[in-house]
């Protein structure tokens, strides 16, 4: 989930109002930038009618958990359990709740949407008056063995029989994000050359979620030579290990007959990178940026005025969700391989080590499993 921070809408008060629970469950809590830990919490109950209660079977961490505990995002509160992904089975279900009953094993989107407002019928999700982006960020996340759903109806999917854990919680995030944020924003079309800067998850759902358009080549920019290899496998026609910008640069404009690329795709999130995207661009292409920025990026509006470029931004909306739900069930998108450590709920800390050290590791994207699930 990927984007520049904002200030966010409030959240009605009936959905962040402190309950009393006797119940307690295992939960990773964020204590403010750079603290976090696993501890305690009251187990969450139903606050309203639309709500679904989920036992957490398998979970997962976002590089946009590593921007809140950066300080990259500082409307997350102290106290929160993060999370914003995963898989689980209804435990409970509120009165006006109809789509789904305890037992039912469903997938979590990473919006949360309310299916009623003025955003939510333009199908902009992510905005939605009532939700949005709110789990692992305006109220407590995933990353616990329970969780509580609003608007249970429209914020969650039946897992279909025979699709595994690993490549459902890879669709409660990164691949809609990659694909709607970087694909279909960066209107990729056939015959296109397009560049990816960022080889993490992210960069890699845009790349697999790109092959549906048949690009004629796709070029991989990132500093890990590790990731570049799994991006070739997954059909990038080019990796480029970023080292100098210039040297970078140099290597795009050679590889596209000096022309630049149709779609450039920020993926990472640093200036550096949104600067890269302006440069190796194409006139009359698309800069589309996925990544979350937690700081001011120069717009080079004196080289790209004349230059016919579209530039988009946004969270994902996870609008997709069905279509690549149907390309799981059909053998059309295979991410699994995107997931590369597992751990169990109470290792945790060790989950976030971890991933936090990826190039050395070699990770892209762990699975966190609730054994008591």
């Amino acid at each position: 989930m990927k984007s520049t921070v904002r200030k966010e809408k409030e959240i009605p008060e009936a959905y962040i109002r402190p309950v009393q629970a006797t119940a307690e469950m295992n939960a990773l809590v964020y204590h403010g930038p750079g603290k976090r830990s696993f501890e305690k919490k009251a187990k969450p109950v139903l606050q309203a009618a639309s709500d679904v209660i989920v036992r957490i079977e398998r979970t997962t961490i976002c590089g946009t958990d590593l921007h809140i505990l950066k300080g990259d995002v500082p409307t997350v509160e102290e106290g929160r359990v993060l999370g914003h992904e995963g898989v689980g089975v209804v435990d409970e279900v509120g009165e006006a709740v109809t789509n789904f009953k305890p037992g039912d094993r469903v997938l979590i989107s990473c919006i949360t949407a309310c299916g009623r407002c003025g955003y939510c019928k333009k199908a902009m999700y992510s905005h939605c008056e009532n939700g949005g982006w709110i789990l692992g960020h305006k109220i407590d996340g995933t990353q616990a063995e329970f969780v509580r759903i609003p608007y249970g109806d429209t914020s969650l999917y039946r897992i279909p029989e025979g699709l595994s854990d690993d490549a459902m919680i890879l669709l409660s995030d990164i691949l809609p994000t990659g694909f709607e944020c970087g694909v279909l924003n960066g209107k990729i079309q056939p015959g296109d050359s397009v560049a990816i800067i960022g080889a993490g998850p992210i960069g890699l759902a845009s790349l697999i979620t790109s092959l549906l358009y048949s690009p004629s080549e796709i070029i991989m920019i990132d500093t890990d030579a590790n990731r570049l290899n799994v991006a070739k496998k997954f059909g990038a026609t080019h990796g480029i290990q970023a080292k100098e910008e210039s040297d970078t640069l140099e290597q795009v404009m050679k590889l596209t007959n000096g022309k630049g690329v149709n779609v450039a795709i920020e993926a990472v999130g640093i200036p550096a990178t949104f600067e890269l995207c302006q440069k190796v661009i194409a006139p009359g292409g698309h800069i589309a940026n996925v990544g979350v920025h937690g700081k001011s990026a120069a717009l080079h509006l004196e080289d790209l005025w004349s230059k016919n470029i579209t530039i988009t931004t946004g969270l994902v909306d996870t609008e997709t969700t069905p279509l690549l739900l149907k390309m799981l069930e059909s053998g059309k998108l295979k991410p699994e391989a995107l997931v590369t450590h597992h751990f169990k709920m109470d290792e945790m800390m060790k989950a976030y080590d971890t991933f936090g050290n990826a190039a050395k590791e070699n990770v892209l994207k762990v699975a966190i499993e609730n054994p008591a699930a």
